[in-house]
């Protein structure tokens, strides 16, 4: 892991005047990019060749005498794979602009958490050593770290055959990098049936299947809480409630638009429904409610503190579900930017507004906390 000491020693030789947000060009950049020209930052992408021209044509900064007339990314480089970024010459690239980084799942995805962790010399916004909890089966993943913030999650079944209710099964896709593998059974005789389909397709592999989690299905509507914790507020709460988001996912959402008759008579390959993610939309929770996600947000705080030291920075996501009977569980934690957070970009989020009293995206309220470190003179305290 590289240390804190060395990223304060990178951080010394910047002109921090003249900082840059980076971004990988993907997942959430649009809300990184958005939020960061918002508090008057230049913005940069890094790019993959063949899905560069969102960035570099569609959303393209144009400034006239330095002012924002168009768009939101004032420069990108492309290189062939993502995980080009990791050269220490394009590294060298990123430090030359005063680059702090925003690191989204993408970048853990296609560089690699070794990688990150090791041999990224560039200041990151965020938890460096807490990307790693979000990657299911290791040591102190975040089911761990739920467990040891005595945080709801859905209950673990231990085995195939030990199936005697709904279950989802959570495995990574065969091909998509980002995306999942996850298909739901209530009996050991389901599971299998599904899972000799998703093999025979070439969805998931047995590798995954072999070491897949296995949890009881929670039946309730999805939230995805975009959080954020702020080590510099002095004053005010530390945890900030910015959005909530919910996913769009394929082929689930194509199922659940078909009647039943038409869901039974579907083919062997349409049968089983995807959960990719395709796009995101905005959702409130009842007030009454709104306690409860705090309260999880707040022991989640304080875990990563414990066991991670220096704990969360800046945003994470506790992806939930809730019960009939109005009950919490977490199913899944981004320690970093979520991925549905650009359905704040520009109009910000109810909740983000609703505090900050203007358009507060998750993208613009980092940009804040990074300004506001520069202009303290404390941004050794937001970067790892």
């Amino acid at each position: 892991m590289i240390e804190r000491k060395e990223i304060t020693e990178v951080l010394c030789e910047y002109d921090i005047s003249e900082t840059t947000i980076g971004v990988l060009a993907s997942h959430s950049a649009l809300d990184v990019c958005d939020g960061a020209v918002e508090e008057g930052f230049r913005t940069y992408a890094v790019c993959e060749k063949g899905r560069e021209k969102t960035y570099t044509q569609y959303f393209k900064a144009h400034r006239i005498n330095g002012n924002l007339i168009r768009g939101i990314v004032d420069s990108a480089d492309i290189y062939s794979k993502f995980n080009e970024i990791m050269k220490p010459q394009n590294q060298k690239k990123m430090r030359e602009k005063n680059t702090i980084f925003i690191p989204n799942r993408s970048f853990t995805s296609y560089c690699g958490i070794d990688e990150i962790e090791n041999n990224f010399k560039v200041p990151m916004f965020g938890s460096r050593n807490l990307l790693r909890s979000e990657e299911r089966g290791e040591e102190r993943d975040y089911y761990w770290l739920l467990e040891k913030a005595g945080l709801p999650y859905p209950e673990k079944i231990a085995s195939p055959e030990d199936i005697d209710s709904l279950v989802m099964v959570k495995l990574p896709h065969a091909v998509k990098k980002l995306e999942r593998g996850f298909f739901t059974a209530a009996s050991f005789d389901e599971y299998r049936k599904k899972s000799e389909a998703f093999l025979k397709q070439g969805i998931i592999t047995k590798e995954a299947l072999a070491s897949a989690r296995i949890e009881r299905y929670v039946i309730g509507p999805v939230f995805n809480l975009d959080m954020f914790y702020s080590p510099l507020e002095e004053k005010m709460s530390r945890v900030e409630l910015l959005g909530i988001d919910w996913r769009f996912e394929t082929s689930l959402d194509g199922h659940v638009r078909l009647p039943a008759p038409q869901q039974i008579a579907l083919n062997e390959r349409q049968l089983t429904p995807e959960y990719t993610v395709c796009g995101h939309n905005s959702a409130t929770l009842r007030e009454s409610l709104l306690e409860d996600a705090f309260e999880l947000a707040e022991k989640y705080v304080k875990a990563t503190q414990k066991y991670y030291e220096p704990g969360i920075i800046g945003p994470f996501c506790l992806q939930t579900c809730v019960d009939k009977d109005l009950n919490f569980y977490v199913y899944d934690v981004a320690p970093r930017v979520g991925g549905g957070t650009n359905v704040h970009v520009s109009v910000g989020h109810p909740y983000g507004n609703t505090l900050w009293r203007k358009p507060m995206s998750t993208g613009r309220r980092m940009a804040m906390e990074i300004r506001k470190a520069i202009e303290q003179e404390r941004i050794e305290e937001i970067v790892t």
